[in-house]
This record gives structure tokens, sequence and C-alpha cells, in this order.
């Protein structure tokens, strides 16, 4: 967890609300920096420990973050800060999360998270502490493997489609992570499954397609574990008032997919 402090003089702080801790009789000062790399940019700053809430439930004496400098992608998001809920191991300075401050404390009834996305045009997202929320599914919960304990990472069978493998052939780690916009693989495996549903890349990278074609572009499974999941064009494409592009994002060379 980290937030804007009132000692960051970034653009990105001056929108956003500033934590002081001059007015908190309960904040404690740590001994070590901090520095965050993003895909995008960075946040460096200092750790400090004080009663952090979340959703009514209240961590006391948490270690967070306090940023001095932030990078300028994050000038126009619209929350302060962020709240990581990967594991300890890969935690800068091995800070432990506040989720897990949770569970060892007793303060949630599971050692469960959740996370509901709604739709782009609506309201209504939310994340669960302690368990699930029934109402935003049907059926059983599908329950995966990690393969290690550091992203919520797992192991990825094959990207097929109509059942011919177009990506991930003989299997991939995969990480599931709701900070990531795209679904995100090597690039010649991107390339590929683009190609497969009638994309065509632009200069930028981006993968356009005729948004009138929506309708007939193929599905895409992606088999986690031995379990299938397929997503329809009308979830993989964006739109847009000029144009729609695929929502799957070349990585480059590396060998983790991202399942944003």
């Amino acid at each position: 967890l980290w937030v804007p402090s009132v000692y960051c003089n970034s653009t990105a702080c001056e929108n956003h609300n500033q934590f002081n801790p001059s007015q908190s009789s309960t904040f404690q000062w740590g001994d070590q920096s901090l520095s965050i790399q993003y895909g995008t940019g960075s946040m460096t700053g200092f750790l400090g420990s004080d009663t952090v809430e979340v959703g009514g439930i209240s961590v006391a004496n948490q270690v967070f973050g306090l940023s001095e400098t932030e990078a300028s992608f994050m000038t126009y998001m619209q929350a302060d800060g962020i709240l990581g809920l990967a594991f300890q191991s890969i935690a800068s300075d091995n800070v432990v999360p506040v989720f897990n401050t949770m569970i060892t404390e007793g303060l949630v009834s599971e050692p469960i998270f959740s996370v509901y996305l709604s739709g782009n045009s609506e309201q209504g997202s939310e994340v669960v502490f302690g368990g699930t929320d029934s109402t935003h599914y049907t059926g059983t919960i599908t329950w995966i493997p990690l393969s290690s304990a550091t992203y919520w990472q797992i192991n990825m069978d094959s990207v097929t489609i109509n059942g011919q493998t177009v990506a991930c052939s003989g299997g991939c780690q995969a990480i599931i992570d709701t900070g990531t916009s795209l679904i995100v693989g090597p690039t010649t495996d991107i390339n590929n499954l683009n190609s497969w549903v009638g994309a065509s890349t632009d200069q930028s990278g981006d993968a356009i397609v005729n948004c009138q074609n929506i309708p007939s572009m193929p599905d895409v499974t992606f088999t986690l574990n031995g379990n299938a999941f397929t997503v329809p064009a009308s979830a993989y494409v964006s739109q847009s008032s000029s144009s729609c592009m695929t929502g799957f994002g070349q990585g480059g060379t590396m060998q983790l997919w991202i399942l944003g």
C-alpha cells in the first residue's frame, strides 16, 4: 500500500488527496526508502506506519508507503494511491501487505478476497475482503492452484480458437492481474492470436478490427489448469467512437502472460 504525501511535488500528487503525517497522532516514521517500478513509470518515497482502514476494517500499525515522486501516468488515475494484493515475497522492503495483516489479526472471516469488475459504463465494481459476493455470479467458483506464491501466478495450458491452439503451445505461466487493462503475452503469440481473430496491427502496436465484424469474430478459449474459459469477441474487443481494437497486447520477449 502507498498513498500520496504532502512531501510529494509531482503533478500526479497535486491532483490527488495527500496524506499529512503531522496530522495523525498514531503515525510512526520508518527508516527505509521506497521505490516501485510499474510498466509505465515508477514512484518513490519512504515507509511509515499508521492505522489503515479499508471498507470498515481497521488495521493498526500497518506499514505503508508515502510518495515523494510519482510517474506522470498516475496524474489521471481516479485512485489516490495503490493497494497491492500480491504476496509478501514480492513486496517492497518485505513489508507485510494489508490483507495479510487482516488475516493474521483475525479481522476477516475467511482468508479470501474477491473482485467484481462491472462493465465499462456501469457502476458497482467491488472488492470483498473475507469472502465473495454471490450476487455477482452463478454456479460454483473454479479454484486454480498457484504455481508460484509471488504474483497470482498459475499454469495456463493453451489458448485456442475453434479447437486449434493459437498461442501458449505446450503450456505457459500466467498472472491474474486486475491492475492490467489488457491480456498481455509474448509478442509472437499475441501477433498470431490477433491474426486469427482478424485484427491488423497499426504503427502504435494496437490490434485494429472492423467494428462491424465483432458479431462474426471467433471466441477465444483460455485453458487454465484443465479448466476452459471462453471469451467472446464482445468481451475481448474494445470499442470507441472512432475504432475497435482487441484487448490482446504485446509483451515483448517476456514469457509470463498477464490476464488483465
